[in-house]
This record gives structure tokens, sequence and C-alpha cells, in this order.
């Protein structure tokens, strides 16, 4: 990242980052950054960054490029371009480093030399403001990449004290309007231990630069009748105090506290304007750090919360799949035939492979066949292997997914598009655990668990006679059922976030969350495709992303693919309808049992049923007793 720190006539000092591939400059209030000089034209300059570097070109107005006149300048970091009164110095995080600078001469010696002496003057730039600016583009280098907040906030004090030549530093942050000290160092780059010494810190001098919001330098403070009783002077033992404001954006969010224990090293106004270039440049990084450490507190978070709507593999917490969950922990460790229903898209393999992985048969196979998506002459090959000159075509023998699963778990999906004249041969394999492949009268054993699934429902396949009863006994020993997307609540937005996260990885996407009206439609679309749906939507919304917040037109959830809002009269309607339904079912079908279980008159139902049947024919529902008087 790159950022200008604008200097003013007045003496303020502000960094502004360069976020912009055009960042317009002048004294006018329709500019990125506008600057407070009356010298200065209403267009002044514009910076452009093309990907790679960073240059300086003129919209009309008059400026230099460390004392020498340009019409464009590529810049870089240390850079100081003047226009008008104003000076813009540039740097940039992540500009190639630099070779490490000679060693420093020794504190006292650099404290009673010159502090220009070894340091060569850019033209308009004096040499100890090009000191500094070399300090910060060091001082940058050496935490690109560093997110560690607490040796920023350290490696940041010491450069402070080191810049202003201070015995020692605190560096102050502002939590519910309040200063606490973060960072206590001295000279030898020690913390500051004395806590009773930290504590009593947070004083008048601190006060009054957190409410005017400008450094303050008081060169004598023992002698200063505005601050010889302040506690930090007098129990830090100082003679000399500077503090300059941290600004991100206009408001305050700390300050650097800097004393000096004897008089002879006591801060000059120069010593100010240092800190202040220093405290400017500083702002971003720390602003930085704060942001990387609450984004890794937050994506803890997330990790955390999202571990606890994890079940393995799946994802969800509503109570619909806490029942499964539940189901899953005493079924698994058995070798009991499971049938997983439930529509499609809902994650019966994902079930299935769960019950798996907490079996005694975790180690061995785990074994798949879609049972709908395979030719029916094929079908009994596949699942049972055939042997060599069976059929034309079979030139070697060939184990079926019944052999392969051996010790492991056979999951047959979609079960209910097995042709009648296989299920017969495979409740036989279920029920003698001997398989015989196509062509050989020879049986072999296999020890296999078998969990089937469907998003039939074989109860009415079996009334059609498409499904054999004897077999659905067999395989549904215990039925999970898998609740819908749409009835999952809250999960789909957990879900939504699992795929956006694992996609935005896979892909290097933009996208980061969603916005407020992506999550609203989420919970409203119906997901008829369900989990499968949500999946392909995110990926596809992922990949296409050009902003970190996806939107419902990125998801496709407009207004109009969203369930219509039903009248609250006809959702009473259709929730009474599946109700009385649901009783009558439990009660086989007795309708005097069923009216008292619901409290209401027997006509009730029997005017239910009525209309139900008229429903059915499309004849007209006869009318009710008394209709006639109407």
């Amino acid at each position: 990242m790159a950022s200008l720190t604008v200097r003013t006539p007045d003496g303020k000092v502000r960094a502004i980052s360069l976020l912009k591939r055009l960042t317009s400059i002048g004294r006018g209030a329709d500019n990125d950054i506008q600057l407070e000089d009356t010298s200065v034209p209403s267009s002044a300059l514009h910076v452009t960054f093309d990907g790679t570097r960073y240059e300086v070109g003129s919209l009309g107005a008059t400026f230099q490029v460390n004392g020498k006149k340009r019409d464009a300048h590529a810049l870089s970091t240390g850079d100081v371009v003047r226009v008008g009164q104003t000076e813009l110095i540039f740097a940039r995080d992540d500009a190639p480093r630099a070779p490490p600078p000679p060693p420093a001469p020794p504190r006292e010696l650099t404290r009673t030399s010159s502090p220009d002496s070894h340091t060569s003057e850019l033209p308009g730039v004096p040499g100890r403001e090009l000191l500094l600016l070399r300090r910060l583009t060091a001082f940058s280098e050496r935490l690109l990449g560093l997110y560690d907040l607490e040796r920023i906030l350290e490696g940041l004090m010491d450069e402070a004290i080191e810049v202003t030549r201070a015995d020692k530093g605190f560096l102050i942050l502002m939590e519910n309007g309040e200063p606490r000290i973060k960072v206590a160092r001295n000279v030898a780059r020690e913390n500051i231990e004395d806590t009773v010494e930290k504590d009593r810190i947070s004083d008048s001098i601190i006060a009054k630069v957190v409410k005017e919001q400008k450094a303050l330098i008081v060169a004598d403070a023992l002698d200063s009748p505005e601050f010889n009783k302040s506690d930090s002077v007098v129990n830090l033992r100082v003679h000399s105090v500077l503090c300059v404001p941290l600004m991100q954006k206009g408001d305050l969010f700390g300050v650097i506290y800097v004393g000096n224990d004897r008089l002879v090293n006591r801060f000059e106004p120069k010593s100010a304007d240092m800190l202040t270039i220093f405290a400017a440049q500083a702002s971003l990084i720390l602003q930085n750090a704060m942001l990387v450490s609450d984004l890794k507190l937050d994506n803890t978070e997330l990790r955390r919360k999202l571990e606890d709507q994890r079940y393995g593999d799946i994802v969800g917490a509503c109570q619909g799949m806490r029942d499964v969950y539940k189901r899953i922990d005493k079924i698994a460790p058995t070798d009991i035939s499971v049938l997983i229903t439930g529509e499609t898209g809902t994650g019966k393999e994902l079930i299935a492979r769960e019950i798996h992985r907490r079996s005694p048969r975790v180690k061995g196979p785990f074994i798949t066949i879609n049972c709908g998506a395979i030719p029916e002459n094929l079908l009994e090959s596949e699942l049972f292997g055939h042997v060599k000159g069976a059929f034309t075509g079979a030139v070697a023998t060939k184990a079926g997914k019944f052999q392969a699963a051996i010790g492991g778990t056979l999951f047959l999906d979609e079960i209910g598009e097995m042709p009648l004249q296989l299920q017969v041969k495979l409740l036989r394999a279920l029920q003698e655990k001997i398989v015989y492949k196509v062509g050989d009268n020879r049986g072999e054993p296999v020890d296999i668990r078998v969990v089937a699934a469907t998003n039939k429902i074989l109860e009415d396949e079996v009334k059609k006679n498409t499904f054999r009863e004897d077999l659905y006994y067999r395989l549904n020993v215990v039925t999970l059922k898998l609740p819908p997307l749409r009835e999952r609540g809250e999960d789909v937005v957990v879900l939504g976030r699992f795929f956006l996260q694992k996609y935005a990885r896979e892909f290097s996407s933009k996208a980061r969350s969603f916005t407020p009206s992506a999550t609203v439609s989420m919970r409203k679309y119906g997901w008829p495709g369900n989990i499968r749906e949500l999946e392909n939507r995110l990926k596809k919304a992922v990949v296409l992303a050009d902003k970190p917040l996806l939107g419902p037109d990125d998801l496709d959830l407009k207004p109009e693919n969203l369930e219509p809002i039903m009248p609250l009269l006809q959702a009473k309607e259709e929730f009474q309808k599946r109700y009385i339904n649901e009783v009558l079912a439990r009660n086989n079908g007795n309708r005097t049992k069923t009216a008292k279980d619901l409290g209401v008159d027997p006509r009730t139902i029997f005017r239910h049923l009525e209309k139900l049947e008229a429903e059915k024919t499309g004849r007209p529902l006869p009318p009710e007793e008394g209709d006639e008087l109407l």
C-alpha cells in the first residue's frame, strides 16, 4: 500500500492512503485529497497507479519533486512533491527492500553531534527530515508482513524514542473513550514493568492532547506552572515531555508520549515536527496491524462457531439435523441397515459417509453406486461382478461393488430406481450375505454394511408394485429423514458462508461475505435444489465477484425468483389442512378419534375430507348443512 504524508503551510501533518487507480489533488472540495493552501489551484495534480508503479502528473499546476520542476514523475519512497506551499511525501509499503543502513553511531555520540552532520541533503529537503524519511521507510519495510500486534507496538515505540532521542516512551490507545497504556519502553529497548508508574501516566498532559488533537511540547516540565504538578512529570521524574496524537480519518485513536530525564536533552519544536511526521506514518502501520489482529480474532470466532455447527463434514445445527446426528450416534457403531430419505440435494451421501466414519468399519472401504445412473442391463454386473464370457464384452472376470466393499460400507444411492427383477437378487444377497457373479453358480460370502438412500417415498412405490415390500423392510430397519434446506432456518446462511469461504480460497476471489439483503433473500428463497443448488450458486457468484460483498443479484435471487408471500388466511388454511392430515395418519384414518384429539366437532373432519375429495376429482364441493339458508 502507498500513502502521501501532507504537510501544509501552517505545519499540520496528515497521512492519506492511496487506494484508487487515479487520485486527484487540489484545493477544490471535489478532489480525493483536498489541500488547504490558497496558493494551490482548484485542480492541481493527479497520482495514477498502473498496478506496478505510481506516477504524479500535473493538472495545470506547477510542481517540484525533490526540488526539481517536473511535469510528470514516477514516484519512489521518500520523494517529496511540492505544490504551492504544501509538501507531499510519498511512501510505499510494498516497495523492494533497500539494503540495510550502516550501523548508527553510539547513542551519546549521536546526541552531542550535529543531527545533520552525517546526512547529505536533497534539494528542498533538510537533512534531519530526510533522515526521518529514511528511518520511516526502513521501519515500514521491517514491519512489512509482520502482523504480531505486540511486536509492532514495541517496535513503533522503540523507533519513536530513537527519532526524538527520548529516554522513555509510552504508546497509549483509546478504549471506550479512555486512554489505556499498551506499551511502555525505555531507551534500552526494554519494557517498563513498574505498574504504579504506568498507571499514573494518564493525566493532564495527555488529556489536553486528546481534547485539542494537537501535538504538545513541554520543554521544561518542572518549571511549567500548568504541568509541574502533573502525575506523569512527578512520577516519571521527567524534565521534558512531548506528546502527539495518533489520527485516522480525522479521529484520534491514541497518543505517543515521550519524556527526557535530563534538562540538557529537552525537546525542541523540531522534535515535535519529527514525531508528528512519524506519528502520521505510524498511524497507517498501526491501523493495519490492529485491523489484521481484529480479523484474526474474527476468523477464530467464526471457526469456533462453525465447529459448533458442524458434525464431522456436515454443516448445520437446526433441530431437524440435530435429531439426525443423535440417531447417527446410536446406529453408527452397529451393522444395522439404514435407509436415508430426503429430497434431491439434501446431502444423503454425506450422511452415509458420516455413518461409515463413525462405525467400526471406518478402516474399510466406502463404496458408492448410483442405482439410477447405470443402465439396467449393466447394473447387475456392477453390483455383483461377472465372469469372463458371461455376456458379450465380458473379456475378463471382474468383481462387483459388493466384493469391493468387503470389510466396509456399501452405499446404494437412488435405490428406488432399481428394476424389480434385480431387487430379488439384491434381497437374496442381503439376506444370505452371499453374492453370485453374472455367469457363475458359485457364491461368494461378503461381510459388508448396506446403507441405502432415495428421494422417493418407498411406501408409495410398494403400493404401486414398483418396489418389493420385503426388500423395503430389509433396507428400512432404521430411517434417517433429512429435512429440505427451506426447513433448516439459519442453516442456509451458515452453509452459504461455508461455501463462500471454501470457494473464495480455491479461486482467489475478492468475495468475503454477504450484504444484509443477500442473507434476507437466502432465507426467503425456497431452494428446490437444496444444498446442491446453494453450492452451485455460491461457486458461480464467487468466480464472477468483483466486490467483497455478494448481493442478491450475484446469487440470482431477484425478487421475482423468491417464493411469493402467502396471505395469512391462506397460510392458516394450508397449515390446518396439513395438520389434520398428519393426525389422521397417526390415527390410521379414524375420523372420530382425530376429531377428539383435535378438540373439534367430527363434522369438521368430515368436511375436511370432502374438500380433499373434491380437489382430487374436480367435482364441486357438496353444500354444507345450512348453506341453503344463505
